[in-house]
């Protein structure tokens, strides 16, 4: 077992667990609330240290990235637990279930990334992914450490409940975020995901003066898909930087919530509030829309164009847009 970072013994065999602002006071024999991380005789540790639920080689443009190295590859790990129970959870046998798990040093998460290819594709690195991976802060923050020695990239697609030495301490090895903003609404959060916004809106705005960073909102039917609701986002994202990324994504019914899918029209309707705003705003799991190209913000010509996973340069000049020289915000190459 690995010991936990970030907590504290108390009297009684009590460890009270300093990662993430549930702020979990833990019995002996007990878990937090994430379920990973346990007490045992007073220590605490991560008992999802090197397990690995999910694997894959994955366009970076599934995390997503839009603006990140598009059209590369990046090898995808996930592992159990969560530290939010969101009722609409698209990975809840994972999150809140009790997969089979591989065991997985970071010494060979790292050899496995820098040994893939595919398509003809390099793999840029390693993402941390499919469930709560500040959850699994120790593995990461080993795995990262040697990635970066390798020369890889390191991502995080996170919900961004954290708190901020944790999250400070290991954002020098981070190269890119999506963080899910999941409404914006305090009570959304307390009444659909057992949380608070206010620490995911502190998450965002450390993060974006560190690594890149991109955000998603799924728009679940009737509880955060307000015109009202949309444009108090879209005014604090554009109050941060209005050219960070945005991407709405569309809800099914899945885990404990079975309203209707997110309606196409309140997809289409969230864009256009954003895009009054923001720069660059996209709307994903409905590829009827097609609404994954990206479009310059000051002449609006196309320069990436991307149909499903496959990604084009289209109106590129280097990072530049070929038809007006509005320097595009990118992260790394443009592949394809």
């Amino acid at each position: 077992m690995y010991e936990a970072f970030y907590y504290e013994k108390k009297e009684q065999k009590l460890a009270a667990c300093r990662l993430c602002p549930k702020m979990c006071t833990i019995r002996d024999g007990r878990s937090g609330f994430c379920r990973v991380r346990q007490n045992r005789d007073g220590t605490l540790y991560a008992a999802n240290y090197g397990k690995v639920t999910s694997c894959g080689l994955d366009p970076i443009e599934k995390k997503p990235l839009y603006h990140f190295y598009p059209g590369s590859l990046i090898l995808s790990f996930g592992t159990l637990g969560c530290n939010l129970r969101c009722g609409f959870c698209q990975n809840w046998t994972i999150a809140h279930g009790d997969p089979d798990a591989a065991e997985i040093t970071p010494e060979q998460a790292v050899e496995m990334a820098l040994q893939q290819t595919g398509r003809g594709l390099p793999n840029v690195g390693i993402a941390y992914t499919y469930s709560e991976p500040f959850m699994w802060y120790e593995f990461v923050w080993d795995t990262a450490r040697l990635a970066r020695k390798a020369g890889l990239k390191n991502v995080l697609v996170t919900n961004g409940y954290v708190n901020e030495t944790p999250l400070r301490d290991i954002l020098p090895y981070i190269d890119a975020m999506n963080i899910d903003v999941k409404g914006f609404t305090d009570g959304y959060y307390r009444e659909n995901c057992a949380g608070r916004l206010e620490p995911v809106l502190r998450t965002v705005e450390i993060c974006r003066a560190g690594c890149h960073v991109e955000l998603t909102t799924l728009l679940v039917t009737g509880l955060n898909d307000s015109a009202g609701e949309i444009e108090r986002l879209v005014d604090w994202v554009a109050s941060l930087d209005p050219e960070i990324p945005l991407h709405f994504s569309r809800y099914f019914p899945n885990f404990e919530v079975s309203l209707p899918p997110t309606p196409l029209k309140t997809l289409k309707m969230a864009q256009e509030i954003a895009l009054k705003k923001l720069a660059y705003v996209y709307i994903g799991n409905a590829p009827e829309l097609g609404a994954g190209d990206t479009y310059c913000p000051s002449c609006g010509e196309e320069v990436i164009s991307r149909v499903g996973y496959s990604t084009r340069a289209v109106g590129l000049d280097g990072k530049k847009c070929r038809s007006c020289g509005k320097e595009i915000r990118i992260a790394g190459e443009v592949t394809g």
